[in-house]
């Protein structure tokens, strides 16, 4: 189970049933649970696991996990094999949320996978930091792979006849901005229709419509609605035109049960022109360059960008 989730660029699709105790209740629910890189869920139309059924449960960042001992004889759950959460902050048991599975197998599958969305990275840091400085050697010959946190990326330099890793952070930097202003070169020299390179002005004011995050044209309470099914989770967010101005942008974001907007307005100066969040202060040249920095820095907004709300084709 370990290796499949160090050997994958991806983390496995865990679901099944697990019973819930109702918040406030002493009831409990048997749902249909699915485990994302953003949280737990439940699905409120059977099995299904389509975003729009799935209804948010808990995230793990900052909550702790805990396997319960006594669960069927103090919360009246079904069996004994338990395990809840409980929120940092939270000074009572009203704010745990109780799960328990049908078996001790179907209990330690959850919880280890759970453990390993939130802890990959360290347990596997921890788990190499023996062997490190001793030429040659790597356990089982394993490499440092992507994660399942969202500090998974590794620069690689694949220039010479082997690829390496590039663990300088100053030299992982001026590489990332080398390869963004090739990608951008290499986008202005593409010919349009009729034969002519795609001016730079041009290209910058239309290249994000191919992303999937961009809804063009689309209303205040439709973006509410599609972050809404999406659950409401720290980091979801979606980019659209703005309806107030029809030359600006805006940012709608999920963060603490909510949903905010913000406005991305474009900036001429000295004859190019810039998109910003904060008047000014960190300027970008397109919305795809403002997307990317805002997924790696938190900025003036309340969280990274996480998880992108898709544009869906009809």
């Amino acid at each position: 189970f370990f290796q499949m989730f160090l050997s994958s660029s991806t983390y496995p699709e865990i679901h099944g049933y697990l019973h819930a105790k109702e918040q406030g209740k002493k009831s409990w629910k048997k749902l249909y649970f699915v485990l994302r890189r953003s949280g737990l869920y439940f699905s409120t139309k059977g099995t299904s696991k389509e975003p729009r059924h799935l209804q948010f449960f808990c995230e793990f960042s900052n909550s702790d996990m805990y396997m319960s001992l006594t669960g069927k004889k103090i919360s009246g759950a079904p069996t004994n094999y338990g395990f809840c959460f409980k929120p940092n902050k939270s000074g009572g048991t009203r704010d745990l949320k109780q799960l328990c599975a049908d078996d001790e197998q179907s209990r330690t599958c959850w919880m280890t996978a759970i453990r390993l969305l939130k802890y990959g990275m360290q347990l596997y840091q921890n788990y190499i930091q023996p062997y490190q400085g001793r030429s040659g050697f790597s356990p089982l010959n394993l490499t440092p792979m992507r994660s399942i946190s969202e500090n998974s990326l590794v620069a690689m330099d694949f220039s010479g006849h082997r690829s390496r890793i590039i663990e300088n952070p100053t030299e992982a930097l001026s590489v990332a901005v080398e390869e963004g202003l090739a990608w951008r070169r290499r986008g202005c020299l593409r010919l349009n229709s009729h034969g002519s390179p795609i001016a730079m002005s041009n290209m910058g004011m239309s290249i994000h419509r191919a992303q999937s995050w961009f809804h063009h044209k689309i209303s205040r309470e439709e973006a509410q609605r599609l972050i809404l099914q999406h659950g409401l989770v720290d980091g979801v967010f979606l980019v659209r035109d703005s309806q107030s101005n029809p030359k600006t942008f805006v940012l709608s974001l999920s963060h603490g049960l909510k949903i905010k907007h913000f406005q991305i307005v474009p900036l001429e100066d000295d004859g190019k022109l810039f998109y910003t969040l904060d008047d000014g202060h960190t300027r970008f040249t397109d919305l795809i360059q403002l997307v990317e920095f805002y997924q790696l820095n938190k900025g003036v907004l309340p969280c990274k960008l996480k998880h992108y709300c898709a544009r869906i084709a009809l």
